[in-house]
């Protein structure tokens, strides 16, 4: 692909090439990698075996997508095509977030409304990377920019997302997170660290620990210290260990003997 590629108007087009692209080399690599087995987080999911940065760059050429195509492509049951649907909405997210938008009202509409699609499309957002690599660019970044949703009411869509019975979307409760930690505001990550800290699943521990990671490293390592000092005892040790990552080894090894 060059940067002189035709844009793509339709999920079909953008299925049609991303099937072309498919490296079959790739696919058990992924398939394993993701967990896909029987009972595993990941399974059934099908791969086409594309690599991330080759999705971005058919993504660079279908930013302009309906919402109605990427509904389609979401809807793939290519892992793939589901990432690209949602880089998509990354992408146009930011294009009516930047600065020179924020207070538009046409955008704060425009950023509403692909929040709300984001979030009614959250399960096709099936496995770690897909939640991950979309939802702090999309839900986090939202909660920092100007809405016609209250901050109350922010607050209330992140609680029926940690309230959810679907892993994903507990993880979106999560990770969404670091988006306002890019901006230096913990709250979020506090409060969705609390509440998960005695999950079951160990991709929440993981998700947890990264995030209060963040905060350490984005914000102040005395707020994390300060989080740890409360909860450190209680927390699984893969959130624990993720959290204090970025500590020197002396203060690392105090934490795990606590």
């Amino acid at each position: 692909m060059t940067r002189n590629d035709k844009e793509l108007g339709t999920a079909r087009q953008v299925i049609a090439l991303m099937e072309s692209l498919g490296d079959e080399a790739q696919v058990r690599h992924l398939m394993r990698f993701f967990k896909t087995g029987e009972g595993d987080y990941g399974e059934g999911d099908r791969f086409l075996g594309i690599k991330v940065p080759v999705t971005r760059r058919v993504v660079a050429r279908c930013k302009a997508l309906p919402l109605g195509e990427v509904e389609n492509l979401l809807a793939s049951p290519w892992h793939e095509v589901r990432l690209c649907g949602l880089l998509v909405l990354v992408a146009q997210f930011e294009a009516q977030n930047k600065k020179k938008l924020k207070d538009d009202e046409n955008a704060i509409a425009q950023r509403d409304i692909i929040v709300e699609f984001y979030l009614s499309h959250a399960r096709c957002a099936n496995n770690w990377d897909l939640v991950d690599l979309s939802v702090y660019k999309i839900v986090g970044e939202w909660l920092m920019s100007p809405s016609h949703y209250s901050g109350k009411e922010k607050l209330a869509t992140l609680d029926r997302l940690a309230a959810s019975d679907n892993l994903w979307e507990q993880r979106m409760s999560m990770v969404c997170t670091l988006g306002p930690l890019r901006h230096g505001d913990p709250q979020f990550t506090l409060r969705y660290a609390e509440l998960h800290l005695h999950h079951s699943h160990d991709l929440m521990h993981k998700a947890v620990g990264w995030m209060l990671r963040e905060m350490g490293k984005r914000v102040s390592l005395d707020v994390l210290r300060e989080f740890l000092h409360h909860h450190a005892q209680e927390m699984p040790r893969t959130a624990l260990r993720y959290a204090i990552e970025l500590m020197d080894a002396d203060e690392r090894k105090l934490w795990m003997k606590r």
